[in-house]
């Protein structure tokens, strides 16, 4: 099987994780959406992952795998959405 690394973006209630989540290239469950949605996966696998506290932004660390419990998640999307349609609040 052709597999792909996603560069997501995870929020817990107390983290937030970015890493990288490995999918199907195509086909079935290819689709994050897919992937997150399947009712027999209780953990997500995270590669390179860095780990901040919503808390403290200033905390960071950083981990080569790290498993996450999908109870525990409240947000998942690809990096490259990050803004989530909000528009950019960045002076000019």
């Amino acid at each position: 099987m052709d597999l792909r690394h996603e560069d997501i973006i995870l929020e817990t209630d107390r983290y937030r994780i970015e890493g990288k989540l490995t999918l199907p290239r195509e086909g079935y469950r290819s689709r994050l959406s897919d992937y997150v949605n399947q009712r027999d996966r209780e953990f997500f696998a995270i590669n390179d992952a860095t780990v901040t506290a919503l808390d403290a932004p200033e905390v960071t660390r950083h981990a080569s795998f790290l498993m996450v419990s999908r109870a525990h998640v409240r947000l998942v999307a690809l990096a490259a959405e990050e803004s989530f349609g909000m528009p950019d609040s960045s002076p000019d």
